[in-house]
């Protein structure tokens, strides 16, 4: 449960413009931990006004130590469901009124610098790159979990180019709900 003393921050989100131009993902959100049942309440609350009430979320249990069935956000509970299948760095948002919500989700301890550059490529307009391609590719250049130097000195012994991204293939497998032991809920 979460502590009713904690402070709700407000939620890291970069949510892609309202155009024509649908892209893959829909933005991406920063949680400040891996703590699910604080974090998935800001998120939820700035959601709101875009894609109406959130009610049900998908994600992939690996990057979450607790494994909710669902969180309490003001006066409704948003369910929770665990697919192995679903990309790690991904998280679904379905809502009664307008559908889905695709979002990157950025591990807490990135760098800032690191967490800026995968928000902004998420949240462009027309995106077809996914979770796993934008990931892999901020890894590929050793910037994810470096402090805020890093860029240069890839840039120094790179010679100064970047390479260009290997597309990264996805094999499509069909998600399935998994059930966990009762010592990983809460």
């Amino acid at each position: 449960m979460t502590s009713t003393n904690a402070p709700t921050r407000q939620a890291r989100l970069a949510l892609t413009p309202n155009t024509s131009m649908a892209g893959l993902l829909d933005g991406a959100w920063w949680p400040y931990s891996r703590d699910l049942a604080t974090e998935l309440i800001p998120l939820v609350e700035a959601l709101r006004d875009r894609f109406g009430r959130v009610t049900r979320i998908t994600a992939n249990p690996a990057p979450w130590p607790v494994a909710l069935r669902q969180v309490p956000v003001g006066g409704y509970a948003v369910h929770v469901g665990w697919f192995i299948g679903q990309d790690p760095d991904m998280m679904i948002l379905l809502s009664y009124s307008l559908g889905r919500c695709d979002l990157l989700v950025i591990p807490p301890e990135t760098a800032p610098s690191s967490a800026a550059r995968l928000m902004t490529a998420a949240s462009a307009p027309g995106n077809l790159h996914t979770t796993g391609t934008l990931m892999s590719e901020e890894h590929e250049t050793g910037r994810l979990l470096r402090g805020a130097g890093a860029g240069e000195d890839a840039w120094e012994t790179e010679g100064g180019a970047s390479r260009q991204p290997r597309p990264h293939l996805r094999p499509v497998v069909g998600a399935r709900m998994i059930y966990l032991p009762r010592g990983r809920r809460r």
